[in-house]
């Protein structure tokens, strides 16, 4: 196991790492929601937990991996954070996530057929989203602040962090955004959710995340 896996599970939800600044980022997140469904944009909530919930998903699969292999997770937060819940999800970037899809779904054209560079709109920003979110997963990846230990998942091969890590969170973000029929996205993301609350629950009582 290397060491970047020793100091993870070191730091797995030790709440000795608390600190303050917590309150002001879930502060921000309970702001950006609110302000959405002041305003009623039920759409762009649904997006936003619809992302949010995907990369619960993902962080969720990761630790299993971790599990399973005993070696290391395919991503891993093992640097300092307030609290670090799964392998490779801390709170700061669970905070992150919880707005990113909110962020990044407004900046879709109204017209969903509206190509920008000749491009469909929501791939275009899908797809510029993407690329920009693992070049900050680079940054951080270079002051250990993101560990990658398997040779498929870094650098010598960003397109699997592209369309794993998280091409599928802006794809479904948008396919909710855009779905018509407003009672069958409210049970996509509610069934996400469920999914992602009875895993996390599930195995995390029984110590395999």
């Amino acid at each position: 196991m290397p060491e970047t896996s020793i100091q993870i599970l070191s730091v797995l939800r030790d709440g000795s790492n608390f600190q303050w600044y917590v309150i002001p980022l879930l502060s921000f997140v309970f702001y950006v929601y609110t302000i959405e469904i002041e305003k009623r944009n039920w759409n762009l909530v649904l997006a936003g937990l619809a992302f949010w919930g995907a990369d619960w998903a993902n962080e969720i699969i990761n630790s299993l991996i971790f599990h399973f292999n005993g070696y290391a997770p395919i991503w891993g937060t093992p640097g300092s954070s307030a609290f670090v819940i799964l392998a490779g999800l801390n709170i700061e970037i669970m905070f992150m996530f919880a707005v990113a899809g909110i962020v990044w779904t407004k900046m879709l054209l109204p017209d969903k057929n509206a190509k920008i560079l000749g491009i469909n709109n929501r791939w275009f920003i899908a797809i510029a989203g993407s690329a920009f979110s693992v070049f900050v997963e680079v940054l951080l990846n270079q002051v250990n602040a993101l560990t990658w230990e398997y040779t498929w998942w870094n650098t010598s091969a960003p397109w699997l962090i592209f369309v794993f890590g998280y091409l599928t969170f802006f794809i479904i973000a948008f396919w909710i955004y855009d779905m018509e029929d407003f009672k069958k996205k409210l049970t996509i993301v509610g069934s996400l959710w469920a999914i992602d609350i009875i895993a996390l629950i599930t195995f995390i009582s029984i110590g395999w995340i």
